[in-house]
């Protein structure tokens, strides 16, 4: 595996193994690996001639009283796991290398970003379509393979790929759980056991909605006050909890297609998200 610090080290290692003829797939992450990243370079594997990770904690997507400092970092045990997982090269660069001191050009998308986590952190996805942009061009990979837990964060980046005529194919991995039904994030290691014992009640709830619409529940206000009255109840704080139209992020009154189920909740100070998707 090779390790590169500069746009410049990962450009010319990428451009060596297309003058060979072979597929680039990509999996960006702020590290502190879970087996949910790691089950993205495993897409990314079946999909790819060789698989690029990055490992970059991109501060223009955290808010001015958010995590950016006490982020989960450990570049030592994230190495070894992509050693053991077959990663060829890992892209580590710093924020210097990133943005110059004068940044001043942003990416938005001004359809998908203004409701779920977009509403409750208003500058998070300008930060996110501006830093995926610059590493997709970084890259220049076939594939780039995002997580489905993250479900705002995969349609923005499918759309900012469709409308920019970036040429990339985006995949979208399944959530990967704990055997408890946790979703795994790097943020779960801020749970204390308590915190994380009553943080079951979010996949528990979501579970429980699934079924309640599989048995003919359509009424989508009916399904979110299932969900936060259980997840209010184990002691979480409400962030949100939305019903939408899975292709828009619209609000729905009633479900009648594709619908996604959204949580965003505060266990002690630890902000998780999860959703299930209805239809």
């Amino acid at each position: 595996m090779t390790i590169c610090r500069t746009i410049e080290e990962l450009r010319t290692v990428a451009r060596g193994w297309r003058q060979e003829g072979l597929t680039v797939g990509f999996v960006p992450t702020m590290g502190y690996l879970h087996e949910g990243h790691l089950s993205l370079v495993d897409l990314a594997a079946r999909n790819a001639s060789r698989v690029v990770l990055s490992i970059y904690v991109n501060p223009t997507q955290f808010g001015a009283n958010e995590d950016l400092s006490r982020y989960p970092r450990d570049f030592p045990r994230d190495e070894g796991l992509c050693r053991r997982r077959g990663v060829q090269a890992l892209f580590t660069p710093d924020s210097a290398a990133m943005y110059a001191p004068d940044h001043s050009t942003w990416v938005t998308e001004e359809a998908l970003t203004g409701t779920l986590c977009g509403r409750s952190r208003p500058e998070h996805f300008r930060g996110v379509t501006t830093v995926v942009t610059k590493l997709l061009n970084i890259v220049q990979p076939e594939i780039a393979v995002f997580g489905r837990k993250d479900a705002q964060q995969a349609l923005v980046i499918q759309r900012l790929v469709r409308d920019l005529d970036l040429p990339v194919r985006i995949i979208v991995g399944p959530i990967v759980r704990d055997p408890d039904g946790l979703a795994l994030s790097s943020r779960n290691l801020y749970l204390s056991a308590d915190e994380r014992t009553r943080a079951l009640s979010i996949s528990q709830a979501l579970r429980e909605a699934e079924d309640r619409y599989a048995r003919g529940e359509r009424d989508a206000l009916a399904l979110r006050r299932w969900v936060q009255d259980r997840v209010q109840a184990a002691g979480g704080r409400i962030d949100y909890v939305d019903c939408v139209c899975r292709s828009t992020l619209q609000p729905l009154d009633r479900i009648q297609g594709p619908a996604l189920l959204a949580v965003a909740a505060f266990f002690g100070r630890t902000r998780l998200i999860d959703n299930a998707y209805l239809g």
